[in-house]
Parts: structure tokens; sequence; C-alpha cells
């Protein structure tokens, strides 16, 4: 009898595209195990991502808004979900990996801070002269040596193409391990992916966000004019709708806009450039996974407008300020008393530089548990 695992093999043999990532093909795992014989090993790495205590803390990590502003803001758990699920619709539609897509998605955020990217900007000064921080390179160090689940190896042992995903997450940034991920080899197609979808969703979700907390008001929206455009669709269509439902609308249009333009860029970017196996996508010299001209052309002026009527917003900077007292002071109190550190942590203090380990211990932190070791330590 052909196991559940050979099955799914099978199948994606038969319906992915010949430049997809293949479960039999995978680059495999740093520590040899045995695989489980119902999953496929990125539907493993999936679960094992799931099922990690960094995973579970991202409920209570900033997205945008502080945990305790709003049940209904967007979380980084919440963030990480919606990334997830863009991820297996484009995936699907290109013929690619989902569940590769998918794993890549739930991890791509888990070594991020608490109180979102102004945290990050703090530690990355605080460590400035040990590294400083990444939040992708820090998720790559929650999955290979901070979560601590079996007992025959640290991290989850995630496979090469998922820790490949983390390390190559974003373009543009510094290479992280080049001597294991080599910078002149492109990533799969269903890591590029994520990236895309990654900001698909934090640039429609943002506006939604915004929205609801007042800090855009609805008139604004008319200066960003592919907003402007799904406003005045959804009012033509239906005009004596409750603003609310106009909002839902327009962040409904403004994500399948960016979705279908990126599956159909995407699916000719592949045809021109010949792509027909992953080895071709390694090496190709063009950008395969992005949005038309024209969609670009549109996105940029939404970027500008979120930078400068929401994340500059004096409500943002105040959090920000809040966020930066509250990392420093936290990291000097450690750094003055180790033995302050918890559990782990404490253990590790004879091995590695008191900073690296200070820096992981905040990472890791809830923005509403930083907070609460502010008030009972300072």
């Amino acid at each position: 009898m052909v196991s559940p695992e050979k099955r799914i093999e099978k199948f994606e043999e038969n319906i992915l595209a010949s430049y997809a990532s293949f479960s039999s093909k995978t680059r495999g795992r740093h520590y040899p195990i045995s695989e489980h014989p119902l999953r496929t090993v990125y539907q493993r790495d999936r679960d094992r991502v799931i099922h990690s205590a960094a995973f579970r803390r991202m409920e209570y990590k900033t997205q945008v808004f502080v945990n305790h502003e709003g049940d209904h803001y967007r979380t980084r758990l919440t963030h990480t979900i919606e990334v997830a699920q863009i991820s297996r619709t484009i995936a699907r539609a290109l013929g690619l990996n989902e569940d590769l897509a998918e794993a890549i998605a739930c991890v791509h955020d888990l070594g991020h801070t608490p109180f979102g990217h102004s945290g990050e900007d703090v530690l990355d000064g605080l460590m400035r002269d040990f590294g400083g921080f990444n939040h992708n390179h820090q998720s790559l160090r929650v999955v290979d040596f901070l979560e601590r689940r079996y007992p025959d190896y640290p991290g989850l042992n995630l496979t090469y193409e998922v820790r490949e995903g983390i390390a190559k997450h974003e373009s543009t940034a510094e290479p992280i391990y080049p001597d294991v991920f080599p910078p002149d080899e492109k990533p799969t197609l269903e890591a590029s992916l994520v990236d895309l979808a990654d900001s698909i969703a934090y640039n429609s979700h943002d506006v939604d966000d915004g929205l609801s907390s007042g800090i855009l008001d609805w008139e604004s929206l008319d200066e960003v004019p592919i907003l402007a455009a799904a406003r005045e669709n959804s009012i033509g269509r239906y005009p004596a709708l409750h603003r609310k439902y106009h909002q839902y609308a327009i962040i409904r249009t403004l994500v399948d806009e960016q979705v279908t333009d990126l599956i159909n860029q995407t699916g000719d970017n592949i045809k021109i450039n010949n792509i027909n196996s992953l080895d071709d996508v390694r090496h190709a010299k063009a950008e395969l996974v992005s949005f038309s001209d024209e969609t670009k052309g549109k996105l940029q002026p939404l970027k500008n407008f979120l930078n400068q009527k929401m994340y500059r917003h004096p409500w943002m900077e105040a959090n920000a300020s809040e966020a930066q007292t509250i990392i420093e002071t936290l990291f000097k109190i450690y750094l003055d008393d180790p033995y302050k550190l918890h559990g782990k942590y404490k253990l590790r203090l004879d091995k590695e530089p008191v900073e690296k380990i200070i820096c992981d211990f905040i990472a890791g932190m809830t923005d509403r548990y930083a907070q609460k070791m502010f008030e009972e330590l300072r």
C-alpha cells in the first residue's frame, strides 16, 4: 500500500508546474530524520511552525496597533494568517507548491520584536556593536536554535527551502548566511511570492485598520488613485450602503487587484523567460514574481500615503516612543544584572555574549509581557 506521503508527492508530480518546488526533491534538513508517513516535508514544516511557542506569541505582538488598543486590529499572528491565505491563492493559480508557500508564510515573521518595527529599530540600535538586529535573521535564529521541542537537535529542523524563504524574504536586505544560502542563487518561486503576498496584506489591511482607528479619514482616500477608484466603484454600486461596508469593499478590491495582477504578470514573466524547471528559476536573470509596471505605479502612492498619514501619525510616534523606553530600559536592567533573565536564558550566560542573550529574550517577548516586565523591574 502506498503511504499518504508518497501519494501526495505523486499528486504533486501530476498537478504542479514543472518549475514548482516538489516535496520529493527537497534539499533536506540539517539533521537527518525519518520523514512522516502521512505528510510531505513541507506539510510537516508548516505544522512544526504552527505548534511552536514563537508562533503562538505572535497573537500578542504588534502589527501596527499595540494589542491593548483594541481587539479588532490585526496582530502579528492575524497578519501572518492573512499572508498564508493570500500565498496559497497565488501558489495554486500558478501551479506552485501551496504547502511550501504556506509554511514560509507562517514562519516569515517569527523573529519580530514586540511593538512592531519600532521595537526592531530599537533593538537594532542597541545591538549595533554586535551585528545589529534584523527580524528575518531572528526568524531563522528562532527556528534553527531558540525553539527547543525535540530531544535530538536544537530548533525545528525545517527543510532548506523553508529556511531559505526566511533568509531571502526581502530581496533588498543584506544576505543572511551567504555560505548556506548563496546570494547569486534565486529562491524558489514559492518564497518569492510570499514576499509580495506580505506586502499585499500589510498595504491593504493597514488601510483597513487605519480607517477603523480614525487615524485615516474617509475623505483622504481620494489622495491615492487606487483607493479613490475602489471607493468610487463601491459607492457607485451601492450608494445607500453604510460607510463601513464600503470600507470592506475597498479592501477586498485592493487585495483582489494586487493578487490578480501578480498572478498574471508572474505567469507572463515565466513564459517570457522560458522557465521550465526549478533550476531555471534559481538561475534566472530577470525578476520572475512581480507586479506589472502599471500596478507598481499605482502602489507607490499608496505606500507614500501610509507612510505619511499613518506610520508618522502622532499616535504612532507616541507608541514608538513608548516602545523605545520599554525596550531600552529592559535591556539596561538585564545588562546590569543578567541573572534577572528567565529560565533557559540564564543557562546560556557562560556560553554566549550577554547582549545576544538579552536580545533573544526581549525579541521573543509579547507586547504585554514586555510592558509587564517593565512595570515590575524598573
